[in-house]
C-alpha cells in the first residue's frame, strides 16, 4: 500500500492524502508540484518516495505508532542543504560549516518528521534536499517543498507508516 498525494482542484498548494481508509488535507510546496525538482525552488517533487525513518521531538508531540526506525531529535541536529558539500541532503551535527536547516524549530513542524527518499539514497547535486512528510502549520500554508498534515492526522495514519511503503505525489 502506498500513501497517495493528489493536488486539490481548489488550490495548487494543497492536496488530499489517501492513506488506507483516510482522506486527509495536506499542504504542498509554495511552488506547488514539479517533475523538475531543484534545490530551493519551493516545489514538492512528483515522485514515489519510500518512507525511510522518522525523527521525533521528544515531549513536544505524542509519537505516532509506527514501525519505521525512529530517532529522538536533539538540539544539535540539522540537515545539510548545501549542494556543493559532501553532506548534501544528509543529517548533520550543528554547528555545521555549510548551509543547513535546524531540526529543532521554534514551531511544531518537525516535532514528528518522516524522512522520505527524495534524492537521499542516490544523491544528485541541486536536485533538492530535506523533502519530508511533517506537521503542518495551522490553516495549511505552503511548505518549502515538503508534504505536511495536521498533528491529529499524523497520529491517525502513524500505524500505516511502515518500511516498504511509499509516499506517492501525483501530478
Amino acid at each position: 500500500m502506498s500513501l497517495i498525494v493528489r493536488r486539490s482542484p481548489l488550490s495548487p498548494l494543497r492536496a488530499i492524502l489517501a492513506a488506507g481508509p483516510y482522506r486527509i488535507q495536506c499542504a504542498l510546496g509554495r511552488s506547488s508540484t514539479t517533475i523538475f525538482k531543484r534545490e530551493g525552488d519551493g516545489a514538492t517533487p512528483v515522485a514515489a518516495m519510500p518512507l525511510l525513518s522518522t525523527r521525533h521531538r521528544h515531549k513536544q508531540i505524542y509519537r505516532p505508532r509506527t514501525t519505521l526506525p525512529i530517532k529522538i531529535t536533539r538540539p544539535v541536529d540539522g540537515w545539510c542543504d548545501a549542494p556543493q558539500h559532501a553532506a548534501y541532503n544528509r543529517p548533520v551535527r550543528r554547528p555545521f560549516p555549510a548551509s543547513n536547516e535546524t531540526m529543532v524549530r521554534g514551531d511544531r513542524l518537525y516535532d514528528f518528521v518522516v524522512i522520505l527518499d527524495w534524492n537521499f539514497r542516490s544523491r544528485a547535486r541541486h536536485r533538492g534536499s530535506a523533502i519530508f512528510f511533517h506537521i503542518a502549520k495551522p490553516d495549511y500554508p505552503p511548505t518549502e517543498g515538503c508534504i505536511a498534515v495536521a498533528p491529529k492526522d499524523m497520529m491517525k495514519i502513524g500505524p500505516l507508516l511502515r518500511s516498504g511503503r511509499r509516499l506517492v505525489v501525483e501530478r
